[in-house]
């Protein structure tokens, strides 16, 4: 099974639960993973951007990645996120890191560097040749301050073998556009967007790694499924009431909106680590209000 069969649908960029002292609470992200998988998502994203990796030390995200393997138990494909600046410490991450249960890396394209598109082009090039498990790019301008052109994604899809797929947050439809005109056949193609992946499936993607699954599993999933089955009117149908969530999801920042709602459920304690902090309490009401 190619990757791209492999993960098409929706992925959960999980996040991170803490406990009131910070330390990470393996209770709450086994009850949040039994809760997502039990509502239809096809695979769990760990160490995404969503799960405060900057914020976590390497023994906890060893930690977090076992015991996500352990808690999924093969019921999903699990894809593990290792990205970086640092393209040597990179390499040597997805060389050491345990990855033998892992369907996919998910690699963010480097930040604050702003590499040239050669740059990335030998960045990604480079992991891909290290890495033991295919290789999903991610590109998120809005975070790193430099966006990966399509011809890059293209280049490095046709060009390099071990690069299997991207994670595309532009933003930007026209560049989704792009990018699902000229890919190669056994490219896989998902969202980083959540409010625009309806006119995304239209165009042909191949699903989504969401934030907003996290809280609203069924629903979205269901939708997902829905776009790609071409089902354009239930999928509308199922897209519609979200749109207010996912405005409030990013009001302040990613995941402050997805752990208040999270809290709100009763699925994890609403704590974060600094510099993120919990939303504005006029924001975290409107959550409130939605959810009622």
């Amino acid at each position: 099974m190619t990757v791209r069969q492999q993960l098409r649908g929706t992925g959960v960029a999980i996040v991170t639960p803490f406990k009131q002292d910070e330390s990470v609470d393996f209770e709450a992200l086994g009850k949040l993973i039994d809760f997502i998988i039990g509502n239809g998502i096809d695979y769990v994203v760990s160490l995404g951007t969503t799960g405060e990796t900057p914020t976590l030390d390497k023994e906890e995200k060893l930690d977090i990645v076992n015991y996500t393997f352990e808690k999924v138990n093969s019921r999903v494909p699990v894809v593990v996120g290792i990205g970086g600046n640092n393209t040597r410490e990179v390499v040597k991450t997805v060389q050491n890191f345990p990855l033998e249960k892992a369907a996919a890396v998910l690699s963010a394209a480097p930040y604050y560097n702003k590499p040239s598109q050669e740059g990335i082009y030998q960045h990604y090039k480079a992991i891909a040749a290290a890495s033991p498990k295919p290789v999903i790019m991610y590109n998120v301008p809005g975070r790193t301050g430099r966006n990966m052109e399509p011809s890059t994604t293209i280049k490095l899809a046709n060009e390099v073998v071990n690069i299997a797929g991207i994670k595309e947050a532009g933003n930007s439809v026209p560049q989704c556009m792009q990018l699902l005109r000229d890919r190669p056949e056994h490219f896989l193609i998902v969202s980083g967007d959540d409010d625009l992946v309806l006119p995304e499936l239209a165009g042909g993607m191949d699903g989504v790694i969401s934030v907003a699954a996290n809280c609203f599993p069924k629903n979205f999933s269901d939708m997902v499924r829905a776009g790609l089955a071409g089902d354009f009117a239930t999928a509308k149908k199922l897209n519609d009431p979200l749109i207010e969530a996912y405005n409030l999801l990013f009001a302040e920042n990613n995941p402050a909106g997805v752990k208040a709602f999270l809290s709100e459920m009763g699925l994890i304690s609403n704590v974060l680590r600094l510099p993120l902090v919990p939303l504005s309490e006029p924001v975290h009401k409107k959550v409130k209000a939605y959810l009622q």
